[in-house]
Parts: C-alpha cells; structure tokens; sequence
C-alpha cells in the first residue's frame, strides 16, 4: 500500500499529527510519502521520511505574532493567492501520478484533495477547524460574516470530497473545537471525531515519581512545562515575554520550556529555575509528570494535555480565534484559565498558576481523562485509511 500524506506546513502541528500515523502505516508495510512546505517540510525531513516540497501558502504576522488579517488580505492578493493555490493542485497532481498513491491524506490542505479527485485516487482529510472564522472586528464584520457564508458552502463541500474526514478531537461532550466545527447537516454523514493522534500514550509510559527521577527533576517542587509552538515568526515574540517572566519566578517552581525547533541543539540552557531546551523528543515525559502547562491554545497542545490529565494556562495568540475557541472550551471544562498575551507578565502568571495549584483543575482534569483517553485516535485513523486505500467505506457515523 502506498500512502501520501499532504499536511499544511505551517507551523508544526499539522504535520506533527501526520507523522505517528506514517510511522504506524510504514510499521506494518506500507510506502509513505510526504508533500508540504516550510516548517513542514523540515520537520518531516528530520524525522527521515521521503518528502517533496509543495509550493507555500500562509498568512502575515506582526512583529508581536498577532496574524494581520488585512496584510493577509491584500498580500499577496486574491489574484495572486488563487494563482498559488492552482500551483499547489499542479503540483499535486504531478507527485501523485509519479508516487502513484492508494490513498491521499490531506491535513487542512485544500489542493491535495481536488487534486486526488482530478487523478482519480480515493482522499481523505484530517482537519480540527472545519470553518475558517475571521475576527470579529467591527470595521471587518461585514467581510467576516461573508467569508463565513463562503467556508461553510465551498470550502466546507471541498473538505468533505473525499471518502471521509476524520477530526482529532474528542466526541462531545468534550470536544475543544465546537467553536470551529459548524457543520452542515449535509456533511455530517462523512466527518468521525476519532480523539487526539496520540504517538506516545499515557500508559506505555512510567510513573510520574520514575519520570522525575529519569529527568532529573525536583521529587517535590511543582514543575511547570512550557512547549511552546505555532509558526516562527508566531511564537518567537510570545518565547521573550516567557522567558523574561521565567527567569524572575518564584524559586517555588521548576520550568521546562520548549522553543519548539527541531533542529536545534539537544543541549539545553539553564536560567535560574528554569531550563530551555531547543527541542524535546520525549514531550511526553515532562507533559505526563508537569503540574500545569503554560501555552498557546493550539488544538494539538490542549488535546494532548487534556488526554494526559494536565490543568492549562492557555495564552492564545491575538486575533486568532481558533485559539481563543479552543481556550474557552477548556475554561468551559474546568480544566484551564486564560490569559490574554497583552496581560501577560510575571504578576498575573504567578496567580494563575498558583490559582491552578490551589483549586480543583487537576481533579477535574485527571476525571475527564479517564473518560477521553479511552479513544484511541491514531489506531482508528490508521484503519480508516486502510480502509480506503483498499476501497472499503470505514463506518464514520458512530
């Protein structure tokens, strides 16, 4: 079986949910190839699997890393925007006819998907925000409610083309994406929330008290675990006003933080009571043994956190409002507080995090995880993708 994995490559996470499911397929035989682009495409590459570059889409960010819908908007244009849109489903063809794929999988991409449908190949897409909302500024409202109207008609129907489209969230009464996932009754039929794409399980690691002692950490001082992602240019301003609010934190707590570059040096950087790696390869550990994770609102960070019982403190980044819906959700779950990044700094860190200590979020936290973690999203998403290379229509509406 021959699979092509087409996720966005902005950022990391697109590709990061793609990557367990390749390893999986390739595990039990199977020929993969990725197509993305920037971030993307260099993440894929290290993790050493073959990878052709598509042409790049994306969005504008300020300097501060909020996204500039109006930038984004006239630059590069419509006219231009459309032209690179029809270069990536050119593209995609053209790795297709010489991959010659049994399946194509689509992670929020738009052109691989239309692509596989002119060649003839059976698609599906794994996409977490079925409906691209814009902020709801005034002076941009009017345009906000139209592009709304246009996602859920057209770019709706391009998502549900294909065979299926899986969403890695959990079913309700949990799911973090509500905010996201207005779903036409006339697509329901082909969309399955499958749970989080999970590489590493709670399970299959240690106990908390065995991964402190592995890591080196403090047995009895509560450990605060900072992964930080989302595009470069994103995350590098939200990385500063952490970092300066970390190196002055009470000597009460520990912190870990990830920059999140995987080609980074594996040594780490200490200052003061807090350690900045890089990259970290065993996320996991330090996600299952931390007392609370500071973060951005991206939907794999909450979801993993939340299947690993963790308490959040979400900072999501400005006018982005996948994010601030991802955040509410969980506020709403009573498993995190929110932070605006304009009131973000030492003062009001330190009494969310203590706030987050002192109350009854881990419980609540640990009590939807014995409920969530029985899904197991990524063995699912492997058998609906054989099962559509082979042909078969997977049963997606339970």
């Amino acid at each position: 079986m021959r699979v092509q994995f087409s996720p966005c490559g902005v950022g990391l996470g697109h590709v990061g949910r793609c990557v367990p499911i390749a390893r999986r397929l390739e595990k039990d035989g199977a020929d993969v190839l990725f197509t993305t682009y920037s971030e993307g495409l260099q993440f894929v590459q290290q993790e050493g699997f073959p990878v052709v570059e598509a042409p790049p889409i994306g969005f504008v960010v300020k300097p501060d890393g909020t996204i500039d819908f109006r930038q984004t908007t006239v630059n590069p244009g419509p006219f231009l925007a459309s032209f690179t849109f029809l270069k990536q489903v050119e593209a995609e063809i053209k790795f297709m006819k010489a991959f010659k794929p049994d399946v194509v999988v689509s992670d929020s991409r738009a052109s691989p998907l239309i692509a596989a449908k002119l060649v003839g190949i059976p698609e599906l897409c794994i996409l977490n925000q079925f409906q691209v909302i814009i902020p709801r500024r005034k002076r941009f409202l009017r345009l906000a409610r139209l592009a709304d109207a246009f996602t859920l008609t057209v770019i709706g129907k391009i998502w549900t083309t294909g065979t299926q489209t899986i969403i890695p969230d959990f079913p309700p009464p949990y799911t973090l994406s509500t905010g996201n996932l207005r779903i036409p009754k006339a697509y329901r039929k082909r969309v399955k929330l499958i749970g989080p794409l999970l590489s590493v399980r709670p399970e299959e690691l240690p106990n908390r008290k065995e991964i402190r002692e592995k890591l080196g950490l403090v047995r009895d001082k509560p450990l605060i675990f900072a992964p930080i992602s989302g595009p470069v240019k994103e995350r590098t301003y939200f990385t500063g006003i952490l970092r300066h609010i970390f190196k002055e934190f009470p000597d009460d707590y520990q912190v870990i933080m990830s920059l999140g570059y995987p080609n980074a040096s594996p040594e780490p950087v200490k200052e003061g009571n807090m350690t900045v790696y890089g990259w970290i390869p065993n996320r996991f550990e330090y996600l299952k043994t931390c007392d609370v994770v500071v973060a951005r609102a991206g939907h794999g960070t909450v979801a993993q956190s939340t299947c690993y019982g963790r308490p959040q403190i979400l900072i999501p980044t400005p006018n982005h409002t996948e994010q601030l819906n991802n955040a509410k959700n969980a506020i709403e779950l009573g498993i995190a507080e929110m932070i605006e990044q304009d009131d973000l700094n030492k003062h009001t860190l330190v009494n969310t995090v203590g706030k987050i200590l002192n109350g009854r979020f881990r419980e609540r936290a640990e009590q939807i995880q014995e409920d969530v973690i029985k899904l197991d999203g990524l063995k699912t998403a492997v058998e609906i993708i054989v099962n559509t290379a082979e042909g078969g229509i997977a049963d997606v509406s339970s």
